[in-house]
């Protein structure tokens, strides 16, 4: 996921075809969906072995360090990549921050209270916000049970295809007169991506209980799931990324930051295979251990994808025939490079870390291979 996010992100001539390269999902649904599988995991495990408390506050630690993330990449934004977009007059760096160059005081106060979220930097805000309220949600499905929070969860993503978030920042405004564009509070509809997490956060849960019964798909589930893959899949590369025209109103149905229902259709049956065929998958697919150790850095990996593509945005700008053709996917290699460097390191960190950590990380590894 992080690679694919990056091949989206980088201002390449490869950018828009290698992006959804499985069908009608990014890379961000992914990241999404597996960031919550872990997140249960982990602290349902925390919270059987140490109680919930432990777990919360785990919950609560981990969502302080990527807020800090987040605030550290929107500083960078509007210092190094402000003044850089000026100096080289790129637009394509200019155009992320236009409400920082012309609002700086208010893009600054409400960026760190993850009001304004300037595109590209708008994922770990939602993230956040997943993470703070996940350890309500997994103390009451450790107490009383999954299902009432996977209707609700179901409910919320209906009820935001349908302008749910637009109609809470209206009356935001209404009673506090908030001058940030609604464009501008980030892309992801977060009432509707809560259902990506809620789903992974459940099955990592359900993963983390050694009695559990292991999930099984009746089969007709699974061929249903295998057309519809294959349909979306094709669709996807007779089509590009939008299955209709530009500005067909059908595309809403497969829209991404609403997760719109063919969206949502489209994940969930690439989901089912890859739940169904993993065993056999894993038996027969080479590991490819650099993808592993970039994936055990994910945050910081993340991070870095981000300051490498502003920075390629706001120096080269969008990719034009002029650049010679072997310039983009030099760059790509390179920051592919870069990105595995800034793994290594944080994997020897947490080498040297404390003996906590270093249970902590040998736990996530030992839940992966089972």
């Amino acid at each position: 996921m992080l690679i694919l996010m990056l091949s989206t992100h980088m201002p390449t001539w490869f950018a828009m075809p290698a992006g959804q390269p499985f069908g009608f999902v990014s890379a961000a649904e992914g990241f999404v969906f597996l960031s919550a599988y872990m997140a249960g995991m982990v602290y349902t495990q925390r919270a059987r072995d140490h109680g919930i408390a432990v777990m919360q506050r785990a919950f609560f630690h981990r969502a302080w360090v990527i807020y800090a993330c987040q605030a550290a990449s929107l500083l960078f934004l509007f210092t190094v990549i402000a003044a850089l977009g000026v100096k080289f007059h790129q637009a394509a760096a200019n155009n992320l921050m236009s409400f920082y160059l012309n609002e700086p005081f208010t893009a600054f106060w409400t960026g760190l209270l993850l009001i304004y979220n300037p595109p590209l930097l708008d994922i770990l805000p939602v993230y956040i916000i997943f993470m703070l309220v996940s350890p309500w949600l997994l103390s009451h499905a450790l107490q009383k049970g999954w299902a009432g929070i996977l209707l609700s969860s179901f409910f919320l993503w209906g009820a935001a295809q349908f302008g749910l978030s637009r109609l809470i920042y209206d009356g935001v405004v209404a009673l506090t007169g908030l001058s940030v564009p609604f464009r501008e509070t980030g892309s992801f509809e977060t009432f509707a991506w809560q259902l990506l997490w809620i789903l992974g956060l459940w099955l990592g849960a359900r993963h983390a209980v050694p009695t559990a019964a292991p999930m099984r798909f009746p089969r007709p589930v699974i061929w249903g799931a295998l057309a519809s893959a294959v349909v979306f899949f094709v669709w996807r590369h007779l089509t590009a990324q939008d299955p209709f025209p530009m500005g067909d109103p059908l595309n809403q149905w497969f829209d991404k930051w609403h997760i719109a229902p063919m969206r949502l259709l489209n994940f969930l049956a690439l989901l089912v295979l890859c739940m169904y065929f993993g065993p056999w998958l894993k038996r027969h697919i080479p590991r490819l251990r650099f993808l592993e150790t970039m994936g055990a850095a994910s945050l910081p990996v993340f991070c870095a994808h981000l300051v490498i593509v502003l920075l390629a945005l706001a120096v080269m700008g969008e990719s034009t025939p002029a650049r010679p053709v072997w310039l983009d996917p030099l760059m790509f290699v390179a920051s592919v490079i870069l990105l595995y460097g800034v793994a290594r390191i944080v994997g020897k960190t947490d080498k040297q870390a404390k003996p906590y950590s270093k249970g902590h990380v040998q736990l996530k590894g030992e839940s992966i291979g089972k």
